[in-house]
């Protein structure tokens, strides 16, 4: 069975409309990178998510969020996730929906 790496993931949905990319800010908020709102990653619509495990090393674990801020943007939140993650991104992930919205 084939993994899918990050970049084919990221390649799929950029092709399925997520065209913008999201940021942790300061504070535990997401950044949406089309527009420069910040949002408060509860309100949030999680689309899908992908995660990604490192077969031999525990620090290439990561996650990619496909999301709708608040302002409409269709964006992609990427983080470590594990030992790596930064205090921001735990926080935005830590709030994100825990349902993916349908």
């Amino acid at each position: 069975m084939h993994m899918e790496t990050m970049t084919e993931a990221v390649r799929r949905l950029r092709h399925g409309g997520f065209a913008g990319d999201a940021t942790a800010a300061p504070g535990g908020v997401l950044r949406c990178g089309t527009c420069g709102a910040e949002c408060d990653p509860t309100t949030a619509a999680v689309d899908e998510i992908v995660r990604f495990e490192g077969a031999t090393d525990p620090g290439d674990a990561a996650i990619l969020v496909a999301l709708h801020c608040r302002c409409g943007h269709a964006t992609l939140f990427a983080s470590a996730y594990g030992a790596d993650v930064t205090p921001e991104q735990a926080q935005v992930l830590g709030r994100l929906p825990a349902r993916i919205a349908t």
